[in-house]
């Protein structure tokens, strides 16, 4: 099956058309930060080492997800900046300001999302001389497939090993701090996925539905089924409008009872259309597992925020 994968050729002429000004404006924004880097005058320990005043390596990520990684693979040794951080903003949307781009030029680490989830991140990070991280690409999934990739467990352990790869080369004399720190995080990510593990005995097979692919790796990692309506799911992941039929179809699948065991709804992309679909999930006493996209504030750890995920999943289906 292959549930993930989205139809990229399918997204609108005006999406289109913004995309290209938005890297039109990223390349000329990194190409005037670049020229400014350049006239600069930075001191000897800093163009030597790519680290800031205090010696630690700069890190930008441009989503808060994997700013959370990057800082329990470097600790003290490294200072990180996240871009997005709101769970206000449809992340796939996001418009980068020329203060966003500029802070690519002074990285020596960027980490990226990549599978063209952060467009601008990518081409803003590539204009510098920082090494690149992209966690999509690391594990192997391409542009066009499903971009929510830090909630599934493969990529979160490619990624940080990527990441961690990167401060060992940006910062040899340390290597053996980043190795133990790598090795703590992937305790911690190997607690986790024997949770999922366990919570699948019970959630494996079951079939969901949702608003939006959002959750589609912590759904599949925990052995669920998407049975989200063929049409609906497909307007959603082309990020176009369902027909009337399509809306209906998700409506009565939810109010029929029994057919699907709980409703997914991604808050930060809510609108008078999904509204409609949960009050129909409401209707047939459906559990509902609300997130968002990027890591609400309440969690500093994408960890921390996954195993909630986990937990709402179990309670939802028990």
């Amino acid at each position: 099956m292959n549930h993930n994968r989205i139809d990229t050729n399918a997204h609108g002429p005006i999406r289109a058309i913004a995309r290209r000004l938005t890297a039109a404006i990223v390349a000329g924004v990194a190409a005037v930060s670049l020229a400014a880097c350049g006239n600069a005058a930075p001191s000897a320990s800093s163009a030597a080492s790519g680290s800031d005043a205090d010696g630690r390596i700069e890190v930008v990520a441009s989503i808060n997800q994997w700013g959370s990684i990057a800082r329990d693979l470097g600790g003290d040794h490294v200072d990180v900046t996240d871009i997005m951080t709101s769970t206000n903003v449809e992340a796939h949307d996001y418009e980068p300001t020329a203060q966003d781009v500029a802070k690519f030029g002074d990285a020596e680490v960027a980490v990226v999302n990549g599978a063209d989830y952060d467009p601008w991140a990518s081409k803003a990070a590539g204009s510098t001389k920082a090494e690149l991280v992209d966690a999509a690409e690391v594990a192997g999934v391409e542009e066009g497939d499903n971009p929510h990739v830090w909630f599934s467990a493969k990529v979160r352990s490619a990624a940080a090993d990527a990441i961690t790869a990167a401060y060992r080369k940006a910062d040899p004399a340390n290597k053996a701090d980043y190795d133990e720190l790598n090795k703590a995080w992937h305790a911690r990510e190997d607690k986790l996925e024997s949770k999922i593990k366990a919570v699948s005995a019970t959630t494996k097979g079951l079939p969901y539905a949702a608003t939006e692919s959002v959750a589609w790796y912590l759904a599949d990692d925990l052995g669920m089924t998407d049975a989200t309506p063929k049409g609906y799911a497909q307007a959603s992941a082309n990020e176009s409008e369902p027909t009337a039929a399509d809306i209906k179809a998700f409506q009565d699948a939810l109010k029929a009872g029994g057919s699907i065991r709980a409703l997914v709804l991604n808050t930060q992309e809510s609108n008078s259309t999904t509204d409609r679909i949960v009050s129909a999930a409401q209707e047939g006493n459906v559990p509902i597992v609300e997130l968002t996209e990027q890591m609400p504030k309440e969690y500093d750890d994408l960890i921390d925020w996954m195993d909630a995920l986990v937990d709402a999943f179990a309670g939802a289906v028990k």
